[in-house]
């Protein structure tokens, strides 16, 4: 199995999120564009053997840092290392590119997503209600010049 990030772009995106169960609707290119047109931002996208089998999108939040937005990988991948090779080439990435920290979202529904977070270093800062009354958001950081 070969592993490849690349750098990807709205319509990979769109099309991958729909293979991913914990996006209960698919990921549309207007709601991808309203978020990153206009900002610098990073669309990565995993393939295996040239396959598309995972993403991440992140987009900067201050001048300091950049925000992981949204990730996933395809359910028959997982537990491969992907979302790992995927972290991993954002964080060198947003490094290169003068930030200081990355900061991410997530919930208490998605354990493999926060013992990702946690084991990679990245500290809780507190928790944020969600606008609609749904399920609260764990807000995440990490110190990129350390």
């Amino acid at each position: 199995m070969v592993i490849n990030i690349e750098i990807g772009n709205v319509a990979d995106i769109a099309t991958l999120s729909k293979e991913i169960p914990e996006f209960e609707q698919a990921t549309t290119p207007t709601r991808l564009n309203s978020k990153l047109n206009g900002v610098v931002n990073l669309i990565l996208v995993a393939k295996v053997d040239a396959v598309p089998v995972g993403f991440k999108v992140g987009y900067q939040l201050t001048e300091d840092t950049f925000y992981s937005w949204l990730g996933g990988v395809v359910p028959e991948y997982r537990k491969c290392g992907i979302a790992t090779l995927l972290l991993n080439y954002q964080e060198q990435w947003a490094r290169q590119s003068g930030y200081k920290r990355i900061k991410v979202k997530s919930m208490h529904r998605f354990p493999g997503m926060l013992n990702l977070l946690i084991s990679n270093g990245y500290k809780s800062e507190g928790v944020e209600d969600n606008a609609d009354g749904s399920e609260i958001k764990i807000v995440f950081s990490k110190n990129l010049s350390l």
